[in-house]
């Protein structure tokens, strides 16, 4: 796999399952069963710690995926072997240059340790949730994430953060400083406690939104937990909970002075009996079907499938669609039997009716939830349909084939699939190219159509798209996005003002790529500190912030007086954060003319700065997908009880 100049020093390695190294023939299990039962301290110990090359590999789709490791790690020497010292190289390793942190006098010495690994860029952040947000966005371009906050005042800020990584299925390293090793069990009361000598509050509360956790309240098992939980995050693509006491970080112990010992994540093994089993009924349910369709998913992220899916598609000859969560993981905008994005009665034209018309299909990764199935009414039978996830695959109302994994299974079942483009001729029959806005006196007040139709125009395979929750989701699907352009959303959790941090965090995971931001002012109004963070930063993204006077999703879904906010001056801000230190760049558009000047301005002369348009646009100038979405979601939400 080709690499990209986001390569950082990593020391992850991927065993592949055909060629296992010599030292790890006792890690290849004979089920997937007993490989997801890997045990860190009992195996890893025996792997071999030689020089091996890593890179953190940008595929041209923007999914970050871990790959083949880099450089060997050295021993810390005597006088460094702290334990803040091995979690700062670990976090190096394993492809992490950019910590999002808030201090707290917990995290403090922790932080200095961080600070003192040259590999490692310390970015502070103005609240807990942003960095949180952040390193969500970071993970998205890098692979993995990290964030440093201090106990329950800032554990409990970032877990809404932390909540989003986990339900979008993303590696990330949630860091906190906790109390002294001394006070666990003391029966002392804390400050930044809910004044209980009980310090477990905050774990537990992480226990849900996190895939392991890990209190570290001594050195002596110190060094195992952290290479377990970080191990973990890499394995299970979730976000971990890491406490240490404060009082451990900068203690020599011999521990820390071993050469550390390389991760090695093998690569996840199909029971072949099964798999084959699986691809035998797979295989004929689509061969007999008509006109068979395939359809992308969100959960490919998980399983780096997304290279896989598309070469399914060339060889299959099927029409494919994305579902509006998996837009930009797969790079087939472009192929030529792609049909558009499939969000039920919200799809783009003519995909809904390719899709549920069809006799067979073939769903990648899907998540169906209350918001992709719009308010649960789209057309899709179970009885017709294959539903393919990380590991097992269910066909039709038949058996579920469980320890397949996707990429095996859609591999196999490309060598057994009958070429048949029946679907995408019965989409080119019907298909109307989608009109363009009428043309408009250019100093009329401006319209959202219009500014996405200008956004459309700025894209590039040096873009990356930035989508915040609500209606910007709909303008959003429509764009057509570039090969390599990059596309962020957070369509499961939906919690409104990630985009922030998500801008800060992927802008510095990806340099080399221009952050486009869509952000709404109720969200904005969230988590506007941290464009603070960007100019620190120097960034040079551009946020279009659309001022529309509220929280328009809702105003559709349930209106009411709570959906209007106080408008701000969003550019005046702006400019106040800024404050003349480092380059930022703010505008306000009310038509089109001035939206065009802004663009070429920003894109232009400003290309160095971060750039704030801000689009004046009618309370109720929406998408037309959010008129139906909001009463289909108010109907779903709006349920009578069903009598018990």
């Amino acid at each position: 796999m080709a690499t990209s100049s986001l390569s950082a020093p990593c020391s992850l390695w991927i065993t592949d399952s055909g060629r296992p190294h010599r030292k790890t023939n006792h890690l290849i299990a004979k089920s997937a069963k007993i490989h997801s039962a890997i045990n860190l301290d009992a195996h890893v110990g025996s792997l071999e710690t030689s020089a091996l090359s890593s890179k953190v590999a940008r595929p041209h789709n923007g999914v970050a995926s871990i790959v083949q490791p880099s450089c060997s790690i050295a021993a810390l020497g005597p006088s460094e072997a702290t334990l803040g010292s091995h979690l700062a190289r670990r976090l190096v390793e394993i492809g992490v240059g950019d910590v999002f942190s808030v201090p707290g006098d917990f995290n403090l010495s922790l932080l200095d340790h961080l600070l003192a690994e040259p590999g490692l860029n310390l970015i502070g952040c103005c609240n807990e949730l942003n960095a949180g947000y952040a390193a969500d966005g970071y993970s998205r371009s890098r692979g993995v994430g990290a964030c440093v906050v201090t106990f329950t005042v800032g554990g409990l800020s970032i877990i809404n953060a932390i909540a989003g990584a986990y339900s979008e299925n993303l590696p990330l390293i949630c860091i906190v400083g906790g109390p002294n090793s001394n006070d666990y069990g003391s029966n002392r009361l804390l400050h930044h406690t809910i004044g209980l000598p009980d310090f477990t509050q905050e774990l537990r509360c992480f226990q849900t939104v996190t895939c392991h956790q890990a209190v570290v309240k001594n050195l002596e098992d110190a060094q195992e937990q952290i290479d377990t939980a970080i191990f973990t995050a890499l394995k299970e693509s979730k976000p971990v909970y890491i406490s240490i006491s404060c009082n451990l970080t900068s203690i020599l112990h011999p521990t820390f002075s071993r050469k550390p010992i390389t991760f090695s994540l093998s690569l996840r093994l199909s029971d072949q009996m099964v798999l084959e089993a699986a691809v035998d009924a797979a295989a004929e349910f689509l061969n007999k079907a008509v006109k068979p369709v395939m359809v992308a998913g969100p959960n490919l992220r998980i399983t780096k499938a997304c290279d896989t899916f598309v070469e399914l598609a060339d060889v299959s000859g099927y029409a494919h669609a994305v579902m509006a969560s998996a837009k930009g993981l797969v790079s087939t905008e472009h192929h030529a039997h792609f049909i558009g994005t499939y969000w039920g009665t919200l799809s783009t034209a003519f995909c809904a009716e390719i899709v549920e018309s069809a006799d067979a299909y073939l769903f990648a990764g899907p998540i169906f939830n209350d918001l992709s199935s719009v308010g649960y009414s789209h057309l899709i039978k179970k009885e017709k349909a294959i539903i393919v996830q990380p590991d097992w695959v269910v066909i039709g109302n038949g058996p579920k084939f469980g320890f397949v994994q996707m990429n095996d299974f859609l591999k196999a079942l490309a060598k057994r699939l009958n070429r048949n483009t029946t679907a995408y001729e019965n989409y080119h029959r019907i298909y109307v190219p989608d009109g363009r806005p009428v043309k408009r006196d250019p100093k009329e007040p401006l319209r959202v159509n219009v500014l996405f139709q200008h956004i459309q125009n700025m894209l590039s395979s040096k873009t990356t798209v930035i989508a915040e929750a609500g209606d910007i989701w709909f303008n959003c699907q429509k764009l057509k996005l570039p090969t390599g352009c990059g596309y962020e959303q957070q369509m499961q959790y939906g919690s409104i003002g990630w985009s922030v941090g998500a801008t800060l965090g992927y802008a510095a995971g990806a340099p080399n790529k221009r952050v486009i931001a869509c952000i709404g002012d109720g969200s904005f109004q969230m988590t506007a500190q941290d464009v603070s963070t960007m100019l620190r930063c120097r960034q040079n993204s551009i946020i279009f912030l659309i001022n529309n006077g509220g929280y328009t999703t809702e105003a559709e879904i349930h209106d009411g007086p709570y959906n209007l906010i106080k408008n701000w001056n969003y550019t005046g801000l702006v400019d106040a954060i800024h404050n003349g230190e480092g380059k930022c760049w703010t505008t306000k558009v009310c038509c089109e003319e001035e939206l065009a000047e802004a663009i070429e301005t920003a894109t232009g002369p400003k290309k160095d700065c971060l750039c704030f348009i801000e689009v004046i646009v009618h309370r109720d100038d929406t998408s037309k997908e959010l008129l139906p979405f909001g009463c289909r979601l108010a109907a779903a939400n709006s349920r009578a009880p069903i009598p018990r």
